[in-house]
């Protein structure tokens, strides 16, 4: 079960698990459902369930007038999307916990977000009190409400394709740098998140054009977060987001998602320019995914904690006293100075989250750090939400595998071999993918766009990374199942497959937000597909299906940094490197000189000629007995070179 809905098992409130019993119950009834949505790591969903859901006066009002459902939104995203809609038409914004009541067929009548307890009360009053004497109203407003979020969904699948040409690339640039904060980093104001997939966005732009502002974008919003506090400088690893502008305080959940993206960040950013900061922060990245989030199956956790026993930042902050005990005065004195440790706090009670605003001495810093990690390893320690989904562990098996490829650690490599072993394993049931598991226990939620698309693309990096067929062709397994069943018939796909669970309306969301939307994630797993097999059909999904989000790409770049990412790998490639050979120091060095370029629609094959399962070494052979790179377009290459030095000029070129 969710570790979300463990949370909320011992509520007085009487909670059900999403499905048609709990229905069944309010038809019988004849009373609201009253849905509650949120997940493990959310601060105010704590917080809604301290104030409200474990009082006994809140429960009893709910058990007697509603059936309450609970539902965790990262095990049924397809819940959360179609009440989301919901409640941002109804309240203009949206967030968690999401608090709305349907009647007993599901549709959203009233909705909201975190209510305070005094408030909750009222409205359950005011919900019952309209249910009895104003039900009819009530219900057709239900039914409008659904009405106008299908017909939403109607408007996007209804826009017209709109291919992102070179053009369209350069303004949406121009564009997302007008919204940068350039004396702090990132973009827009506080609260800030890390934009993962705009810096990615970015730095294929600069790698298709030589723009030096995207790079200068990237490589200042970069620096910023990992010097700031939303970074953990003692254990590697990103908070959600920073509640102010300057990166100073985060909302401390760590989520696997933005680990797994700000890994493969840095890691291009130090492809592209050989930032020393930027590989740190990368390998820092990957250690604390294997040390913190890693599970005994060999997946990963969906998230940390923000809260330590009800308190928020418990285990992160420090006040200088705190660091003069585990350094001694002089050194904590130091380390207080480093790491912006202020007298009057930086956070809450005059404690302070940890910065490293410049370079530190290294040999110094290192046992410092250490000592402070240690301490720090006794505290009270944020509980971890153990499921392991889909989308965001096909994430972490594609920063991970280029990580150890690109960084030669090979313990990044098997993290994500047996990631992917685990997933294929147990998450592939009759052949189709299901979304969460946990404890090596799947669940009954199937997989999502997204689940597909991010699990694809992970497949795929490790295939390039490893040159094993047996993820290539286990990529495709999963996209021939999103081709033929999440389709809209426009190019585009929707979130769900045509034969999961009917819901009030069929969510279909074509943004990237803190992830890449399912669209978006398919979308770049065809693309990398039919580079490595040559298939047109792939290309031209690829294709429609960025199309199918062009409009929204050129007017609002910043929520479709990934759409963004990917146009540019298609106006750009397919750019295919071939390296073929036996298994020697003269194929590794054209391999990492492959590895290391950064062309934005660039895939990479090593292995032996014609090595069966790989359509890009086939009819590939050695040079003079010696292994060989065919720098290649569409399957059509140029002449092979043989020397790191001539492949370098050419990739260049």
């Amino acid at each position: 079960m969710s570790p979300y809905l463990l949370q909320h098992a011992d509520n007085p409130v009487d909670w059900r698990e999403w499905g048609e019993d709990a229905f069944d119950e309010a038809r019988r009834r004849g009373v609201p459902v009253l849905l509650s949505v949120g997940y493990a790591a959310c601060h105010w969903c704590h917080v809604m369930a301290h104030e409200s859901f474990e009082d006994d006066g809140v429960a009893a009002a709910i058990n007697a007038r509603f059936v309450a459902v609970k539902v965790d939104r990262e095990e049924r995203p397809d819940v959360d999307a179609v009440y989301m809609a919901a409640t941002t038409a109804l309240t203009g914004q949206g967030g968690w916990p999401m608090t709305c009541f349907l009647t007993p067929d599901g549709e959203p009548f009233y909705c909201g977000t975190y209510y305070p307890r005094e408030h909750f009360l009222a409205l359950l009053d005011a919900i019952t009190q309209a249910w009895a004497e104003r039900r009819d109203a009530v219900v057709q407003q239900g039914a409008a409400i659904v009405d106008a979020i299908a017909s939403g969904s109607s408007r996007l699948a209804q826009k017209a394709p709109d291919a992102l040409d070179a053009p369209a690339l350069d303004r949406a640039a121009r564009l997302v740098a007008r919204d940068a904060d350039l004396a702090r980093g990132g973009f827009g104001g506080a609260p800030k998140f890390p934009p993962s997939m705009t810096l990615e966005h970015l730095l294929r732009h600069h790698a298709r054009t030589g723009d030096p502002e995207s790079l200068r974008l990237v490589e200042r919003t970069c620096e910023a977060m990992a010097r700031g506090g939303i970074y953990d400088q003692l254990a590697g690893g990103f908070a959600r987001y920073a509640v102010d502008a300057a990166w100073v305080v985060p909302h401390f959940e760590k989520m696997l998602y933005d680990n797994a993206q700000l890994l493969r960040a840095y890691l291009h950013l130090y492809r592209a320019t050989g930032s020393a900061l930027a590989e740190r922060v990368a390998r820092e990245t990957a250690d604390f995914l294997l040390a913190d989030l890693r599970t005994s199956e060999g997946g990963f956790a969906s998230a940390l904690d923000a809260d330590t026993d009800g308190d928020e930042g418990l285990t992160y902050v420090w006040t200088r006293e705190q660091l003069a005990d585990v350094l001694g005065p002089a050194d904590g004195a130091r380390a207080a100075d480093l790491l912006s440790v202020t007298p009057e706090g930086t956070f809450e009670q005059g404690a302070s989250t940890l910065q490293l605003r410049e370079d530190p001495e290294p040999g110094w810093w290192a046992g410092a750090r250490a000592r402070l990690a240690e301490a720090r390893a006794t505290r009270p320690q944020p509980a971890r939400d153990d499921k392991v989904v889909s989308a965001w562990n096909g994430l972490a098996i594609a920063a991970l595998a280029e990580a150890g490829a690109l960084l030669g650690v090979p313990r990044y490599l098997d993290a994500a071999r047996s990631c992917a072993d685990l997933l294929l394993r147990v998450h592939v049931v009759d052949g189709r993918l299901r979304r969460v598991s946990r404890d090596g226990v799947v669940g009954a939620a199937p997989g999502v766009a997204a689940d597909h698309g991010d699990l694809a693309e992970g497949l795929l990096a490790l295939h390039q990374a490893t040159g094993e067929p047996r993820w290539l062709e286990a990529a495709g397994d999963l996209l021939d199942v999103a081709l033929a069943r999440f389709g809209d018939g426009a190019g585009g796909f929707f979130d769900v497959a045509d034969d999961a669970e009917r819901l009030v309306s069929r969510p279909k969301d074509p943004t990237d937000g803190p992830e890449p939307g399912g669209q978006s994630a398919l979308a770049g797993a065809l693309c990398t597909y039919a580079a490595l097999t040559g298939s047109p059909r792939h290309r031209k999904a690829a294709e429609a299906a960025v199309a199918a989000a062009g409009e929204l790409a050129r007017q609002a770049p910043r929520f479709a940094g990934w759409t963004l990412a990917l146009a540019e790998a298609l106006v750009t490639g397919p750019l295919q490197v071939a390296v073929v050979g036996h298994d020697d120091d003269h194929r590794a060095a054209l391999a990492r000189v492959a590895r290391g370029a950064s062309s934005a629609g660039l895939v990479v094959e090593v292995g032996t000629p014609d090595a069966p399962g790989v359509p890009l070494l086939a009819d590939r052979p050695l040079v003079d007995g010696r292994a060989a790179a065919y720098v290649c377009r569409g399957f059509v290459c140029d002449r092979p070179v043989t020397t790191a030095e001539d492949l370098a000029r050419v990739l260049g070129e």
